[in-house]
């Protein structure tokens, strides 16, 4: 199992594999809606365009996973609980909590991805091949630590007032930034949005992130994440750079949900790199 913040390749993968998701609440002001359930990214989107409050996502609780837990476990051998990073959701935190309070009824294993998104969704769906292979839990758990490692994500920013409500900007530079037209280029690093550049156009953003994915030779995955459901003009920009430096590989344009939304907001750029290694996943 796994939380909502997930992208899988196929959105019906999960449901046709028997892959559990336990949604985090999108709150909006007073209106709270389950993410996947009762609010699409499109909806989502949707509303922040309409200026409605600022969304804020909050995490699955320790109820929610112990409930969860329970159920599965009158039918499951174990359970696999892979969850987005801990340092940008307590959706980890939540399901520990709750598998511990289970020790002895049942095993559950209970696994920090270090990432969200596509990258979240990479790990569930390795996990997964992995146990249709019949492997082991424990030789499934090292195999997706192992994993970690191999997901790289950068993201440009748009809308500065995200990252100050995340805390991962004050507010002075928050206002700064957005009077000079700054736009941060994130990274997700051991497990969380840290800052490590600055650029003021999205031309240079779009450059910047093409510089990034080039520094990869050997790229098994490259997903682009924007918040349209089709490639915007700085998507198409960057597709054509990357078909010329990579005229043999495959790219995908997915669209990012709410949880992330609400670290990044709308606009933002991003880009997942999962560098191919031989993990013995079949991918």
């Amino acid at each position: 199992m796994t939380d909502s913040a997930v992208q899988f390749a196929d959105p019906a993968w999960a449901e046709r594999l028997g892959v559990v998701v336990v949604p985090h609440t999108i709150q909006f002001g007073n209106q709270t809606f389950r993410e996947g359930m009762d609010i699409t990214p499109e909806e989502f989107f949707r509303r922040v365009a309409l200026g409605d409050p600022k969304p804020v996502a909050l995490p699955p609780t320790v109820e929610d996973f112990t409930r969860v837990y329970t159920g599965l476990a009158r039918t499951s051998d174990y359970i696999l609980s892979i969850h987005t990073s801990g340092k940008l959701s307590r959706a980890y935190r939540h399901a520990k909590t709750a598998a511990d309070a289970l020790l002895g009824r049942t095993q559950v294993r209970v696994v920090d991805s270090m990432t969200i998104s596509r990258g979240l969704g990479i790990l569930v769906e390795a996990a997964m091949h992995a146990v249709e292979e019949g492997r082991a839990l424990d030789e499934i758990v090292r195999l997706v630590r192992g994993m970690i490692s191999s997901i790289y994500m950068v993201f440009v920013v748009e809308d500065l007032a995200y990252l100050e409500r995340s805390g991962r900007m004050g507010p002075a530079q928050a206002i700064l930034g957005t009077m000079l037209g700054i736009k941060p280029f994130l990274t997700i690093e051991e497990g969380d949005l840290i800052p490590m550049e600055k650029v003021r156009s999205r031309d240079k953003a779009v450059e910047k992130l093409l510089e990034f994915i080039t520094e990869f030779a050997n790229i098994a995955e490259l997903t682009i994440l924007q918040s349209a459901r089709h490639p915007t003009e700085d998507t198409r920009m960057l597709l054509d750079r990357l078909t010329e430096e990579y005229p043999d590989q495959e790219f995908f344009v997915r669209m990012y949900g709410p949880t992330l939304g609400c670290f990044i907001g709308p606009n933002s750029l991003g880009v997942l790199v999962y560098e191919a290694e031989d993990h013995g996943t079949g991918f």
